[in-house]
């Protein structure tokens, strides 16, 4: 595999159930502890962007690839943004981002350039799923603005994904390469859906969708 388009393909295939399931209302359910509702779901946000904002500042720091090292740390300087935005919206003045999700405890393990990138690309196409439930819940709760919002974050996710792309196409030079980018981007998706099962079942609560 040479082609960074049929890469995302590959990813989206091999992840199809696990991407579904977290684009799903169970996974809105799972981010907020079963509270579904305004604050929950922005500080549930909160979380997420903040663990993002420092593991690409993490990775920008000590990368030795100069244009990897300045795609992450675009990266960060987004996700810094969204999470001061969404932050501003809480309505605690002293809001603290909990524990590290494990979808960035298993980025901030890849230490390799290509297996960075790969797992970039698998947390962008997981972030897209959660995020289209954040704006679908403020679309239904009436909120045009917030919803309106969180979508331009997603057009972000839409940027950072060709920006990834691109990056794949510098940094992997082999068929060993694209296949270790492939199981970081899958192992990045995997580290996400298993926290939402682990979570939901938790909370005695059945990760399948109801069909």
């Amino acid at each position: 595999m040479t082609d960074p388009d049929a890469f995302v393909e590959t990813v989206n295939d091999d992840n199809q159930t696990a991407l579904s399931r977290l684009g799903s209302s169970k996974s809105l359910y799972a981010d907020t502890g079963g509270e579904i509702d305004t604050e929950p779901v922005l500080e549930a946000t909160a979380d997420a962007e903040y663990a993002a904002w420092q593991t690409f500042l993490e990775w920008a720091d000590d990368e030795a690839d100069d244009e990897a090292r300045a795609a992450f740390e675009q990266t960060a300087d987004e996700e810094q943004d969204h999470y001061e935005t969404v932050d501003g919206k809480l309505d605690a003045d002293d809001y603290e981002p909990t524990e590290t999700p494990q979808l960035h405890e298993y980025l901030r393990d890849r230490e390799d350039t290509v297996e960075r990138v790969g797992a970039l690309v698998g947390r962008i196409l997981a972030s897209q799923r959660s995020k289209d439930q954040v704006v679908g819940y403020f679309v239904g709760d009436a909120d045009p603005q917030t919803a309106s919002l969180f979508r331009g974050f997603g057009e972000d996710l839409d940027d950072q994904l060709e920006r990834a792309k691109d990056l794949l196409g510098d940094v992997c030079e082999s068929d060993d390469d694209w296949e270790r980018a492939q199981e970081a981007a899958s192992g990045a998706i995997q580290a996400a859906y298993d926290e939402y099962v682990e979570t939901l079942e938790g909370m005695g609560a059945n990760p399948k969708p109801v069909c």
